[in-house]
C-alpha cells in the first residue's frame, strides 16, 4: 500500500501516520458503538430509556458545546432529526413515544404559530442533566490528570480531524477522481 499511495504522491511517513491513526479510530469507533457511558449512566441512574431516546432528549436540549448555534433555534421534530442526522420519520416517532412517556411535550412556536416546537417537560430536563453530570463526572476525572498543554492541543486537532470526516464523502470522489479510477482499474485487473 505505501507504495501505491507513494505513487500518487502521499509521503511514507503520512503513510504511517494515517495506518497508526486509522487504528486507533477503528479501535474508538468499536468502543463508541457500544455507548459503554450513556448505557451505564441510564442503569446506574435506574432510568427505563435506551440511548436512541436519550440521543432525542439531548437533541431538544441542544447543548451548545455539542450543537453550536443550532441549540439557539426553536426545536421542532426536523431540527432534531437533522441534529441526529437520522430520518425524520424515526425522530418524529421517537418524540412521539417521549411525549407519551412525559419526557418531552408539543408545543406551539412562538416564532410562528403555524409550526409545533418540541420542549423536554421538567422530567425530561431532569434526566438530561443526570446524564450529561455522569458523563462529565467521568469524563473530567479523566482529563485531571491530563496538563492544560494536552487538552489545549488534543481539542482543536480532534475539531479539525471531524470537520475533514464531515468533507471527506462528498470531496474525496472529486478531488481523487484520477487516483480512484486508477485503483478501480487495479481492482478489476484482479476480480477479472
Amino acid at each position: 500500500m505505501k507504495e501505491v499511495l507513494a505513487g500518487f504522491g502521499v509521503d511514507r511517513g503520512v503513510t504511517d501516520h494515517a495506518l497508526e491513526l486509522d487504528a486507533i479510530l477503528q479501535a474508538w469507533r468499536r468502543r463508541m458503538q457500544k455507548r459503554e457511558l450513556g448505557t451505564m449512566a441510564l442503569q446506574e441512574l435506574g432510568l427505563p430509556l435506551d440511548l436512541p431516546k436519550l440521543d432525542v432528549m439531548i437533541a431538544i436540549w441542544a447543548p451548545s458545546n455539542e450543537f453550536g448555534a443550532t441549540g439557539e433555534e426553536e426545536t421542532m421534530v426536523a431540527t432534531i432529526a437533522a441534529r441526529l442526522g437520522i430520518d425524520p420519520s424515526r425522530a418524529s416517532r421517537l418524540v412521539t413515544e417521549l411525549i407519551a412517556e412525559g419526557y418531552a411535550a408539543r408545543a406551539v412556536s412562538q416564532q410562528d404559530a403555524r409550526r409545533t416546537i418540541v420542549t423536554l417537560t421538567d422530567k425530561g430536563n431532569a434526566v438530561v442533566t443526570a446524564v450529561r453530570n455522569i458523563k462529565y463526572l467521568v469524563l473530567g476525572t479523566y482529563l485531571s490528570d491530563w496538563t492544560e498543554e494536552e487538552m489545549a492541543t488534543l481539542t482543536p486537532l480532534l475539531q479539525r480531524l471531524t470537520t475533514w470526516a464531515d468533507e471527506v464523502g462528498t470531496v474525496a470522489p472529486d478531488r481523487f477522481r484520477d487516483e480512484i479510477a486508477a485503483l478501480r482499474a487495479e481492482l478489476n485487473r484482479h476480480l477479472g
